[in-house]
């Protein structure tokens, strides 16, 4: 009988059917961004971290191909027109069609609605809003030409409820909110879906000084249903379902996902010998 060459298992496919294709994160550099391209790179996905802090991004990508992955470091300023067209273009050119966009470069400036900076004000707008606006539409032009696509707006539980002092940031997001259920509207019939996500309390490099007070996580840990602070992660894990082949049906959705802290209103009600929050 003529020898047999012993032949290894091929590996499962992973079960989100991301593997080889092109997902191109914005404010990967770090925090929930990072996350989001970690997750992807685990999941076979050939990552584009786009961002303005270039070392940042680069460091992140760098972690990844020292994996195995593939990924690639993108400067990229979400607020010009100009910028985000290169970058969606630099994206096809070395990695091919983007198949699926996450929206997540975003800033907040301070500011109660009565003496808010105009120019913080538009600043914010600008990178929250309008960049999203910007990045979905130069890489709906690969997606719609492919046939297929996912389109991810990492949005914030603040686009629901106000969060005052914070100038125009509740306003940004908020208007995410829409602006992702106009995509899934408009773009759906050309294949491309569009879902945000709203995080609640998530602890990130920009969050990270609140919680050396003491006693702060605590606090805020008793108004969410899990007590518990959230993690880039739990954010990342969501964004790459809603990213993959798998949540083909799901489009125009909005996702909270902050441990369940917008379902604890009432609880924070003060009722004597019932409430576990105060």
């Amino acid at each position: 009988m003529p020898a047999q060459t012993a032949m290894s298992p091929a590996s499962p496919p992973h079960w989100l059917a991301l593997e080889g294709r092109v997902c191109a994160v914005t404010g990967a550099a770090s925090g929930i961004g990072a996350a989001i391209a970690r997750a992807l790179a685990a999941a076979g996905a050939h990552v584009a971290l786009l961002d303005r802090n270039t070392a940042g991004s680069e460091a992140v990508s760098a972690e990844l191909r020292a994996t195995g992955a593939t990924a690639i470091t993108v400067a990229c300023d979400t607020s010009i027109e100009a910028s985000v067209i290169a970058a969606a273009q630099r994206v096809q050119d070395e990695l091919g069609p983007c198949y699926s966009l996450i929206n997540n470069a975003g800033m907040l400036r301070a500011g109660g609605l009565d003496a808010v900076n105009l120019e913080d004000w538009n600043a914010v707008l600008a990178v929250n809003l309008t960049g999203y606006l910007l990045c979905a539409r130069a890489f709906y032009a690969q997606m719609r030409e492919a046939g297929s696509g996912s389109i991810v707006n990492v949005a914030s539980i603040a686009g629901l409820t106000p969060q005052t002092m914070s100038g125009a940031y509740s306003a940004s997001k908020a208007g995410v909110l829409l602006l992702s259920r106009q995509m899934a509207v408009e773009w759906g019939p050309q294949g491309v879906r569009s879902n945000a996500i709203c995080p609640g309390m998530i602890r990130t490099p920009l969050s990270a000084k609140f919680y050396e007070e003491p006693g702060f996580e605590a606090k805020r840990a008793r108004v969410t249903a899990s007590r518990r602070v959230g993690e880039p992660q739990d954010i990342a894990d969501v964004a790459l379902f809603l990213a993959s082949p798998r949540s083909a049906y799901v489009n125009g959705a909005e996702l909270a996902v902050d441990g369940g802290m917008s379902s604890m209103l009432m609880d924070m009600v003060p009722r004597p010998g019932f409430n576990q929050t105060s």
